[in-house]
């Protein structure tokens, strides 16, 4: 079984539409490492993160909009594990355009 770590990214996370921030490739079992959530304006901005489990048909919010003070971060999920099997996705919906960015570690099972 091979081992990857990879890095996901989104720049400038829409808000009309929710952006695909990761997708578990085919015959891979993912598993996210942690999350972190950069507000590059100098305003609170709002974002949601989903999870999207193909296999129950069932999409969740893993962080209900939460406010992010002006120009600073937000780690996520960091000591915490979620498995993502193949087709499972992660999504990010910001409440303000173009002023998100987010980059998520993976750990890739193949």
């Amino acid at each position: 079984m091979a081992e990857t770590f990879k890095n996901a990214s989104l720049v400038d996370v829409d808000n009309s539409s929710a952006d695909t921030l990761y997708t578990a490739p085919a015959s891979t079992t993912s598993i996210v490492l942690g999350v972190a959530i950069a507000n590059k304006s100098a305003n609170n901005v709002g974002i949601t993160l989903s999870f999207t489990d193909t296999s129950a048909g069932t999409t969740t919010e893993m962080i209900p909009t939460v406010s992010i003070p002006g120009n600073t971060t937000l780690e996520v999920l960091a000591g915490q594990k979620y498995i993502l099997e193949t087709g499972d996705s992660m999504t990010a919906l910001a409440d303000t355009a173009t002023s998100i960015d987010i980059t998520m570690g993976v750990l890739e099972l193949s």
